[in-house]
């Protein structure tokens, strides 16, 4: 029989890892992160964690490579130290965008991590809005995915803000989008988006859906370079959209995006704190907090609860 509940504290995101501490009323493990001369990262758990219900928590955010090596070594630590149960808390998954063969000679990242994360000892994963529905099934261990949605409904809700459409800037993003427009209320409209190859460079075609006169709420699982956000607000911008913002649930933030945000006419840029934000932000960035979503999916999970009430009602500890 597994006992306590142990936090144990990647070094990619302190200050989420806190707040969920807190919010679950205990402190992480006491645990010793050694980089040696020659590179090679080391971790020891200084205390005894046989049998106990261990949460491993790494967010992916640069160095990614490193961090990643890190929750490797972790798993790997607690596996050895005869943990009762190993789950692996991600709040933004690495390389969750390669995630599917749609050129020639290419990797499947996402699901060579999913096999190394199983491989390195976690006995089941708890993570936050995939960038799509196949890296669910890469895993060979149990997944429970939470959404982000909860978390900007009650934002709205507490700031009595008020959308007319949402849009999705992409075909892959319409049942995310939907499912946002239920809960708010909104009507939907598709943008017609595509890709060339590796670059980051978009090209927006033709909406379906009614924009006009309208104040347009975008949203996306994550903002890279913000190439996709941006174009996709000039384009509804000129179809007659009143004003454009956005939910993006992971900031990545990469390049020169705070500079292009701030240039843009996109009102507000609304994320969570799922990867620590890189500099300062900007001042059209309403940052929300993801740590009580996560803090009370670890507690279903230690308890044997349903989390699928997570994915629709307010939630509290």
């Amino acid at each position: 029989m597994m006992k306590d509940i142990k936090i144990l504290a990647g070094t990619s995101h302190p200050k989420l890892i806190q707040d969920i501490c807190k919010i679950l009323k205990t402190q992480p493990l006491k645990v010793t992160h050694t980089r040696f001369k020659n590179d090679n990262l080391f971790c020891r758990i200084e205390e005894n964690i046989r049998d106990d219900d261990i949460f491993v928590i790494q967010t992916s955010v640069k160095p990614v490579n490193e961090y990643l090596m890190e929750l490797y070594i972790m798993l790997d630590t607690a596996k050895y130290a005869s943990a009762g149960r190993i789950t692996a808390v991600l709040p933004y998954f690495p390389y969750v965008r390669s995630d599917q063969k749609d050129q020639p000679r290419i990797p499947i990242t996402a699901r060579l991590v999913a096999d190394q994360i199983a491989l390195a000892g976690a006995d089941r994963v708890l993570s936050l809005d995939f960038h799509s529905p196949q890296v669910h099934g890469f895993f060979r261990i149990p997944v429970d995915q939470l959404q982000a949605q909860a978390v900007l409904v009650e934002h709205v809700q507490q700031t009595k803000r008020k959308f007319d459409v949402v849009v999705s800037p992409d075909a892959g993003g319409v049942k995310r989008a939907r499912a946002y427009a239920q809960r708010l209320g909104c009507s939907l409209a598709v943008m017609d988006k595509r890709r060339e190859k590796n670059d980051d460079r978009v090209y927006m075609g033709f909406i379906i859906g009614d924009v006009q006169n309208k104040a347009a709420l975008i949203v996306d699982d994550e903002i890279s370079t913000g190439q996709t956000l941006f174009h996709t607000t000039d384009s509804l911008l000129k179809a007659g959209a009143v004003t454009v913002s956005a939910f993006c649930t992971h900031a990545i933030l990469a390049g020169d995006c705070l500079e292009k945000l701030k240039k843009s006419k996109l009102e507000e840029l609304i994320v969570t704190d799922s990867i620590p934000l890189l500099g300062k932000p900007s001042a059209k960035i309403t940052i929300l907090s993801v740590s009580s979503l996560l803090a009370q999916g670890i507690m279903r999970i230690h308890k044997g609860e349903s989390l699928s009430e997570l994915f629709m009602h307010p939630f509290r500890i």
